[in-house]
């Protein structure tokens, strides 16, 4: 089958469709991936590049200039992508559409449409503003574009049952609903560098999601470490005083490297529908220690190591230190979890959606004609 992605090149999003488009085309379906927002950067487009090398005819990559949906300028999300995302759709033959923003389930298109619920602004407000997001004509336009893109979806996934329910707490949602674990394959490499004895976490630093400026009340017997951008249009993160040390953005395989060396992988967020950063981290050896939230009991059940604010990390961060079996344990635990998270299981589940909506779509139509 010949897949139409879209996807952005902020955060995760990004990592999820390289892995799932990855997986695909070497299942032998070909794949165009157009991405909206930022435009890529140069190890982004190199990377577009290399798979255009490498699978031919059977890859494209186009990045439009369009805002993404939860940007400050939302108005052009749908508008501006959609008459090329069409054309892209109509000339490479795709058959189906996964789109990782809401909006394009409403294309104007004769193939099925599945969107991601990666997240989504209401339920994240829900996590970071209990006092509620404040009227504006930004918050109508992005209501009215997720609403619409889900309602016109054949499909929507999750990547846990959590997001589906916060995303149906707010927003109507197609029939077809399905919850698809992300998945993320590494290389096993052994450096053969002594692991440090250090706390490290990563992702969208800037997101007060990620709750980060909690590590500043943390008494830390080891030193903390957080990998990301800190600014993105009027959001950043300002750290004042404490322990941790913000390293800024780094390279993916600098990134991988930092985990392979760090003892600890600290998930502060108090909003996170799945959470990569720390799939990857576990993936390379690291304990997972979480913010006590559902989603991330859903995904690590009792493989990771939870607290509940600055006081409850601080006292777990002193027993790992000073008791290497307990430390031993909990890494043991978190890999063995990380590693029932595979590109290649994410992509069968995804390959089987696919056709059950197909399939759907097609009896559907015939069943129209006969009508008619």
């Amino acid at each position: 089958m010949r897949i139409l992605m879209t996807t952005d090149t902020v955060g995760g999003v990004w990592s999820f469709t390289k892995e799932l488009a990855g997986e695909l085309l070497s299942d032998g379906c070909p794949v165009a991936l157009v991405s909206v927002g930022r435009a890529p950067n140069e190890t982004q487009q190199s990377w577009g590049a290399e798979q255009g090398v490498r699978w031919g005819p059977n890859f494209r990559f186009e990045a439009l200039e369009a805002p993404l949906e939860w940007m400050t300028d939302n108005k052009r999300a749908f508008s501006a992508a959609a008459p090329e995302i069409s054309r892209i759709a109509a000339a490479f033959e795709a058959e189906m559409l996964l789109s990782s923003q809401y909006c394009f389930g409403a294309l104007a298109c004769e193939i099925p449409r599945i969107v991601v619920a990666h997240s989504d602004v209401l339920s994240w407000a829900e996590a970071c503003r209990p006092q509620g997001l404040e009227d504006s004509a930004w918050l109508a336009t992005y209501i009215a574009l997720v609403s619409e893109g889900l309602v016109c979806a054949d499909a929507v996934v999750a990547p846990t049952h959590w997001m589906l329910h916060a995303l149906g707490r707010n927003f109507p949602l197609p029939h077809a609903r399905r919850v698809i674990p992300n998945g993320r394959n590494l290389p096993q490499l052994d450096h053969g560098v002594p692991r440090k004895m250090q706390a490290v976490t990563a992702g969208r630093v800037w997101d007060e999601a990620k709750n980060l400026r909690m590590l500043q009340d943390v008494d830390a017997p080891m030193p903390m470490l957080i990998v990301g951008e800190t600014e993105f249009e009027s959001a950043q993160l300002l750290l004042c005083g404490g322990e941790a040390r913000l390293l800024g953005p780094l390279h993916e395989n600098a990134l991988f490297d930092l985990f392979r060396e760090s003892a600890i992988y600290i998930c502060t967020s108090r909003y996170e529908p799945f959470g990569l950063a720390p799939l990857e981290a576990a993936l390379c050896g690291c304990a997972v220690l979480a913010n006590d939230i559902a989603s991330m009991h859903e995904v690590w059940g009792d493989a990771a190591l939870y607290f509940s604010g600055p006081e409850s990390l601080s006292d777990w961060l002193r027993r790992l230190s000073d008791h290497g079996g307990l430390l031993g344990e909990a890494q043991t635990r978190a890999t063995t979890r990380a590693r029932e998270f595979t590109a290649s299981r994410m992509a069968k589940a995804y390959s089987e959606l696919f056709g059950s909506i197909h399939r759907e779509v097609r009896q559907e139509a015939a069943v129209k004609r006969h009508v008619a």
